[in-house]
């Protein structure tokens, strides 16, 4: 029986999630205390990662003086998934460990440039007043960024009630149906407004079940998978008893490919709703410090209780030696240990530098706030940061995420320089941070026997050229908790 030879292309779907990235983006998303308690804990597993004493760290700078200068400014890049496929490289039998591991030490673990990285003047670290911090709900996380989606009112409307229907997982407790009827608008624009949802920081929220809830995080990944979204939609019940049999029969494919999806989906939260902080007053500790020397604002990260790390040099003497003369599973096991510690030291690289590219990006553009105060923040989405640095949005929320920000006019968290525009139509634009405290202002100097109503500040505002629909106002005064004209009246007459 003759062979016939035929050739044909393939498409394939390959899960390139790896736990390594998994851990860089982790470490993004820290706080500054979240990040140090994560590298203490990983000093104390990983034995073959060292702190760089003072001592040390003046022959580490030394060293590095005779690096080339490629090798000490480090382009800051979005982390991607081909850039931290390191584990191949530990794969070849004639990998130079040697001068691997020195060239990686010469560096360490330090992120951005010295001036970057110098630590804040003890006159400018806040007091602990500033530092105190209401955490946010997961309703006004949520809502805030909704708001970035520019929602028409009617969306808006319908996103209210999502949203403030979530229990604390992030599950939708009423249907959809009743949200359509009590609201009064079509299916599909409802429906619409609840994926855009879905697709919000935690991803998940506003589920029904836990299908729904891990395919929505599925449909994010970079590199989306079917069969992933196949075992989620169809074999999730299967997969909690580990049937890989019955699923490889059923679906068609390797048991290694399942267990491949299993590693997946394991990464997924059940419960999205519960990485928001609940309720409670909590300390921050800043991420960013700004400081005006000569005109110019000076942005540094916090790098207070942050360790140098770098390979330990017993360990290193270790790989070095000749197979023949170590044990081939203590030198694997040594190896592994590497790899990992490595990969942390890129990480928090990674991670250092990132925030100060978004913290530039913010002072550069939000120069006027720095310099007058809050009622000059200007309109600024995601997308405009992540457009100047060259990132992802994704990545850019992520930073923003519960870091902080000392300036010389108070300590905001990084969230709060992002607002979309208002009353662009026909006139001005402003933020709606900007618009707010106009608001309260104007309301704070009213005549208490008549106070202004809603229609009245938009047509003061119309007069300043900002053109503002009284509706707007009135969203912006209930965001302010200041209660309507009529009973401000009612107040200042009893």
């Amino acid at each position: 029986m003759a062979m016939k030879l035929t050739q044909g292309l393939r498409q394939m779907q390959n899960l390139m999630m790896t736990p390594q990235l998994q851990q860089a983006i982790k470490l993004l998303t820290l706080t500054h205390l979240e990040m140090t308690n994560v590298i203490a804990q990983e000093m104390v597993e990983n034995p073959v990662l060292e702190e760089i004493s003072d001592g040390d760290e003046q022959v580490e700078e030394t060293a590095a003086e005779h690096q080339e200068e490629d090798k000490l400014t480090i382009e800051t890049t979005e982390a991607k998934t081909q850039d931290f496929e390191t584990p191949t490289v530990f794969e070849k039998d004639d990998f130079d460990w040697n001068s691997y591991i020195e060239n990686y030490n010469s560096s360490s673990s330090s992120g951005p440039t010295p001036q970057d990285m110098a630590s804040p003047d003890p006159d400018e670290i806040p007091s602990y007043e500033n530092m105190m911090s209401k955490s946010i709900s997961l309703p006004e996380h949520l809502e805030w960024q909704l708001r970035m989606e520019e929602p028409t009112e009617k969306e808006w409307n319908v996103a209210q009630r999502i949203i403030h229907n979530l229990d604390s997982s992030g599950y939708l407790q009423t249907t959809m149906d009743e949200i359509i009827a009590e609201v009064g608008v079509e299916r599909e624009m409802a429906l619409e407004v609840l994926k855009t949802i879905k697709r919000l920081d935690p991803v998940g929220c506003g589920s029904t079940t836990l299908e729904e809830c891990l395919l929505a995080q599925a449909e994010l990944l970079e590199h989306r998978s079917p069969l992933v979204e196949k075992i989620i939609l169809e074999f999730l019940p299967l997969l909690q008893k580990k049937d890989y049999e019955k699923m490889s029969k059923d679906i068609g494919v390797s048991k290694e490919k399942i267990k491949e999806a299993e590693l997946i989906i394991q990464t997924f939260n059940p419960k999205p709703g519960l990485l928001v902080s609940t309720e409670e007053t909590q300390y921050v500790t800043p991420d960013i410090y700004v400081q005006e020397m000569g005109g110019e604002f000076v942005v540094q990260v916090n790098d207070d209780g942050v360790p140098r790390l770098r390979i330990s040099n017993l360990y290193q003497s270790l790989i070095k030696q000749d197979s023949e003369q170590t044990n081939q599973e203590a030198k694997e096991y040594v190896k592994d240990k590497v790899r990992s510690a490595m990969w942390l030291i890129k990480s928090i690289q990674n991670r250092q530098r990132t925030i100060i590219k978004v913290a530039k990006a913010i002072v550069r553009q939000q120069r006027d706030f720095f310099k007058k105060g809050p009622a000059f923040l200007r309109p600024m989405v995601l997308k405009d940061v992540a457009e100047e640095i060259g990132m992802h949005e994704s990545t850019v929320s992520r930073v923003t995420t519960n870091k902080y920000m000392h300036t010389p006019i108070g300590t905001f968290e990084l969230k709060y320089f992002f607002s979309s525009g208002i009353g662009k139509e026909g006139g001005t634009e402003i933020s709606s941070e900007a618009l707010k405290l106009r608001i309260k202002k104007m309301i704070e100097n009213e005549n208490p026997k008549r106070p202004l109503s809603d229609q009245k500040i938009a047509e003061i505002l119309s007069r300043e050229d900002l053109q503002v629909a009284r509706r707007t106002v009135a969203k912006y005064r209930e965001l302010l908790r200041i209660p309507s004209s009529a009973d401000r009246k009612s107040k200042s007459e009893a």
